[in-house]
Formats: structure tokens, C-alpha cells, sequence
């Protein structure tokens, strides 16, 4: 399954408050970038996720935000560093780009 496009005009213009953002589609999803910086993901079957990286990965485990992991070949459990966004943040673009921000900072 890959993005859409209606997927990718939706995270532009949720995240549109964090000023000029490029995008590159990667293994059937999409990174997002805010100058050079990948904050935001979509994945093909997860939809949105935000990189979380140091300190702000636990802000967003306590937000109730889950980590997106997988089991490799012969079971071994990964863990990326993406988050499934904040609670509200997928309906409100200040929120969004708020959070984005956030991420940005800790990256």
C-alpha cells in the first residue's frame, strides 16, 4: 500500500504552521521535512507519526503516543523512533504544528 496523494496534501497542510516543509517518498510511505530535518512521517499502514528522539520520546509516551514496532525475521521485536501523533493533533493544525516543533527541537 502506498501514500496518497490526498494523504500528503493533508500532512502539508496540518503541519503548514512550521513554515516550508519538503517531502520524499520512501518504501511506500512518505518522510517530512522541515529545513533539511525529517520530523513526521507517514507510513503506509500507520498514517502520521512523529520522529521522537531523546527526552521528548518520553513527553510522548506520556501523552498516551505509541511507538511504531515490528518483528524481524525470527521474532526479534525493533523499534523505530516514530510515535503515532498526540491526541487531537490530527484535527487541529496549531496543535500539529505545535507538536511538530516540539519534535524538531529534539532532533
Amino acid at each position: 500500500m502506498s501514500v496518497s496523494d490526498a494523504d500528503i496534501a493533508f500532512a502539508k497542510e496540518l503541519f503548514a504552521g512550521v513554515g516550508a516543509l519538503t517531502t520524499r517518498k520512501m518504501m511506500g510511505g512518505l518522510c517530512l521535512y522541515h529545513d533539511g530535518t525529517i520530523f513526521a512521517i507517514i507510513h503506509s499502514d500507520l498514517g502520521l507519526m512523529l520522529k521522537g528522539a531523546g527526552p521528548f520520546q518520553d513527553v510522548l509516551e506520556a501523552e498516551g503516543c505509541t511507538r511504531w514496532t515490528y518483528s524481524r525475521d525470527g521474532g526479534k521485536e525493533t523499534s523505530m523512533p516514530y510515535w503515532s501523533m498526540p491526541d487531537g493533533a490530527m484535527d487541529d493544525p496549531d496543535l500539529a504544528a505545535d507538536w511538530a516543533r516540539r519534535a524538531l527541537m529534539h532532533l
